[in-house]
């Protein structure tokens, strides 16, 4: 018989890209049992749904109609009973908030399963106890979910693989007006953006070095991000040579998120601040240069094997705050173009990518 499972998801682009791997978990898990594959629905808030339309893994998305916060007790339940048709065997709570496990009561599903927080011991009935120390990682902490209480976890992990449409791919590039990759310059993509907050974003002018060279070496560059992004975007172009801005396409608040996984497939290459569009990247299998400022990789790394990730090590850093408590930025200061320029040719070297300016190849798309 078929398991139904539904995954109340998280509500952060990163988190939910990293979520695939409890995904492919179960599916795996189904397998080597000799059981069908699983029918797996996520309840997710409705900017996910273009995210979780590229993993293969998942039948559907159902939308999660609060604000981030938001309790709202009343439409939960109403969105709980709506779903009790679908006679879930499981539900899965990734986030450890009392609100997100009130799902899981309400659905109604035997198997109520999520790690132990916030008062939440009477809604779930398969109540894990988080060892820390031996789950460091998110994305061990999601797979665990997915096994039995106490199983060692699968090695190696399955790592979250976004699926892109050939079709959906070059629509976004007609859309936007962009150069074909493969018929003229190859694709850098900088992802400038922050929305943790400043203390995690390299700065413009560093954006601008590093884009500029690549360009001289007949490149093109695409600037993916929100709308909040356009600033920092318009920055990073102003400061580029009139040649510069020329090959330099500033898409941020252009695309739609699956217009922005699109895109990124066609990437030869990524540069991005610790951020959810990072974490698309390396799902995509693009080559990454990863910026560490405030934060640190040890809990939500790029799971891709072709990585760079650069941090300097000064007293302060990982302080995980939002703006520098002390004003002056040196964790992403001091990490200079350079650093990221000879990062960049490394993922390149891996990757086997031509880089001159003669090379008419273009950038594989995922």
């Amino acid at each position: 018989m078929t398991k139904k499972i539904l995954i109340v998801g998280p509500s952060w682009v990163g988190d939910m890209v990293m979520a695939q791997a409890l995904f492919m978990t179960l599916q795996e898990q189904a397998l080597q049992n000799g059981h069908p594959l699983p029918v797996i629905d996520v309840l997710a808030p409705a900017w996910s749904k273009p995210l979780l339309a590229r993993m293969p893994q998942v039948r559907r998305a159902v939308e999660m109609p609060f604000k981030h916060g938001e309790l709202n007790l009343a439409g939960r339940y109403r969105v709980g009973h709506r779903l009790r048709k679908e006679c879930y065997d499981q539900v899965i709570v990734l986030p450890n908030s009392f609100k997100s496990a009130l799902a899981a009561l309400f659905v109604r599903a035997r198997v109520r399963t999520g790690w132990r927080g916030e008062a939440r011991g009477m809604l779930l009935n398969d109540l894990r106890i988080l060892d820390e120390q031996a789950l460091p990682l998110m994305v061990q902490r999601f797979v665990a979910l997915g096994l039995p209480n106490g199983a060692a976890l699968p090695h190696p992990l399955p790592r979250p693989r976004l699926v892109t449409d050939p079709a959906s791919v070059a629509a976004a590039v007609v859309a936007l007006q962009l150069p074909i990759p493969g018929t003229e310059r190859q694709v850098l993509v900088i992802c400038p953006g922050a929305e943790f907050g400043d203390a995690k974003q390299w700065p413009a002018e560093h954006y601008a070095s590093v884009s500029q060279q690549q360009i001289d070496a007949g490149w093109q560059v695409w600037i993916l991000g929100s709308a909040k992004d356009s600033s920092i975007a318009t920055a990073i172009h102003g400061l580029l040579t009139a040649a510069g801005q020329e090959h330099c396409h500033d898409l941020t608040g252009r695309t739609s998120l699956a217009q922005a996984i699109d895109l990124m497939s066609l990437a030869a290459a990524v540069i991005s601040n610790d951020s959810g569009l990072m974490h698309v990247a390396a799902a995509l299998a693009r080559p990454i240069v990863a910026l560490y400022g405030s934060t640190s990789a040890d809990f939500t790394p790029p799971l891709a094997d072709n990585v760079q990730l650069l941090a300097i090590d000064i007293d302060c850093r990982p302080c995980f705050e939002r703006t520098c408590p002390l004003k002056h930025k040196r964790c992403l200061v001091d990490l200079s173009p350079q650093l990221a320029f000879a990062a960049l040719q490394q993922v390149l070297a891996q990757a086997g990518t031509i880089t001159d300016a003669t090379d008419t190849t273009g950038a594989s798309g995922a």
